[in-house]
């Protein structure tokens, strides 16, 4: 049956040594400077700094990448910056397949913006001072995701150099990802015409579980983010003379987390806020949690406990502690109001409390019911009639769930990671959030996805010492050269047959 099967083979094999050592030279020589450039500069997304036309940062990261990229020895790459009004700025970039008869296209998506400084960075490193030390490039945005379009684009050169054919490739390299990708789908929607018939989707905005192998995303988490405020007075009032007559603001919002979070466990209780794991992603976090053991959970950077022992994880099992960062929802506080810095806390009855909440939901429930029931959940019948608000901010995306693999595209990852890693793929779900996956599989639905990254054990994006593995990054880059050669090069139906 199979030989009835056109293949398209490719017409010349790569040369797997060759082409590592090709990408490390590049990345020695041109990425790590250009790296180091780009996390010197504060590039926050416009949730953190709302003024980012004004200061130009976006436009400084999107200037020097789209200059390098330029200088590439990629057959016929076009490189352009595309604006739409009062969006922030996206690169695109489209190389011509080189391949005869090649119809499909290879989507590579990146982002440049970055979340903020944070604190709690150790002394000799900051969030804008590059350093690479010990084969990390520490600084806020290399890892998440400033490195995205030099090795997209080095990936495309190494197939050049090597004569090798490959089908065409196109680039999205975005500036609003860490604000939930708002300005995203008005883009996709311009360039569709442009796009093609989008065969495969390379995303390398994701994590790996170790340093030692290729790591493929199959689920992303959905996120919910809002501020919730509770208001007890209208000004600050003694607390020694009126309170315990007066609610205080904390307790009433106390109350209200006893509605959605049990506090011993961090299950979250509405059951709306679940949903079943289907049975593939079990399996793949078993598979997962035998490779990885306890490192899930023991490379987190632990405080010390009363008793001088490291703080304990929820759980320290290592496959329920995979299911519970990826595919049950968690809640956390990531910003507070009305509470003053301990140096200026007096003996006042404060007047309100505001968390900023992020909900973070499994891969299929959908997240605009959630903030809906969220919203009526916290609101409805408040302690003491305090005034309780739920207001909704942007960055509501849902969750994603790949589609099945086809045979070609898993054939080809694991091929790649034994050339470069010397093991097979492995794959586990991410409990962040990625709203592209989503918007490319309902706008590309037979296209297959390769979501991968650099974000592996104490890489720690969004945090302190922030810092991208550089050798990982080298063989990475590598591995997506080889699949982009391999794509589509033998028709999924043979693996079939």
């Amino acid at each position: 049956m199979a030989e009835d099967v056109a293949i398209n083979e490719m017409p010349r094999k790569i040369d797997a040594m060759a082409l590592r050592d090709y990408v490390a030279q590049r990345w020695d020589d041109e990425i790590v400077p250009a790296l180091i450039d780009y996390i010197g500069v504060p590039a926050k997304s416009p949730a953190f700094d709302p003024h980012w036309a004004r200061n130009g940062y976006l436009e400084r990261v999107v200037a020097d990448a789209v200059q390098w990229a330029e200088r590439q020895p990629v057959k016929g790459l076009k490189v352009e910056v595309v604006r739409l009004p009062g969006r922030t700025p996206l690169i695109w970039f489209d190389a011509p397949a080189t391949r005869s008869g090649s119809a499909e296209t290879v989507l590579l998506y990146g982002h440049l913006d970055k979340q903020p400084e944070f604190d709690g960075w150790r002394r000799d490193l900051g969030p804008w001072t590059p350093k690479l030390i010990d084969g990390r490039l520490y600084g806020r945005g290399g890892a998440d995701d400033g490195y995205a379009i030099y090795a997209s684009v080095t990936a495309l050169a190494a197939l050049d150099a090597q004569g090798v054919e490959r089908p065409r490739c196109v680039g999205l390299i975005e500036t609003c990802e860490e604000s939930g990708s708002y300005d995203l789908l008005p883009y996709v929607e311009a360039l569709r015409a442009r796009l093609g018939q989008v065969g495969l989707v390379v995303c390398l905005d994701s994590g790996a579980g170790n340093y030692d192998q290729l790591w493929l995303t199959t689920s992303l988490r959905g996120a919910v983010m809002g501020d919730l405020e509770v208001e007890v007075l209208d000004e600050g009032i003694h607390s020694g003379a009126y309170g315990g007559i007066a609610a205080s603001s904390f307790r009433v919002m106390r109350q209200l987390f006893e509605r959605l979070e049990d506090a011993s466990t961090g299950r979250l209780l509405p059951a709306r806020f679940h949903c079943p794991i289907p049975p593939a992603r079990l399996r793949e976090a078993q598979a997962a949690a035998h490779i990885l053991g306890d490192a899930v959970w023991k490379t987190l950077p632990w405080a010390c406990g009363q008793d001088g022992r490291k703080v304990l994880p929820t759980t320290a099992e290592p496959q329920e502690a995979l299911l519970d960062s990826t595919w049950r929802p968690s809640l956390a506080v990531t910003g507070a109001e009305g509470l003053p810095a301990l140096a200026d806390a007096g003996n006042v009855l404060r007047p309100r409390t505001a968390f900023r909440l992020s909900l973070r939901l499994p891969p299929l429930v959908d997240a605009a019911q959630a903030v809906g029931s969220l919203k009526t959940l916290l609101e409805l019948d408040p302690p003491y009639n305090a005034k309780v608000t739920f207001r909704p901010v942007a960055g509501m995306a849902n969750g994603w769930n790949a589609p099945e693999t086809s045979g070609w595209l898993e054939t080809a990852l694991n091929a790649a990671s034994r050339a470069h890693f010397g093991a097979d793929a492995a794959c586990m779900g991410q409990g962040g959030t990625i709203p592209l996956m989503n918007l490319l599989q309902t706008g590309f639905p037979k296209a297959q996805f390769m979501v991968c990254g650099v974000l592996g054990p104490q890489s720690n994006a969004h945090g302190p010492n922030e810092f991208l593995h550089v050798p990982y990054a080298r063989k990475l880059t590598a591995v997506v050269s080889e699949v982009i050669a391999r794509a589509f090069a033998i028709d999924e139906r043979v693996c079939q047959a």
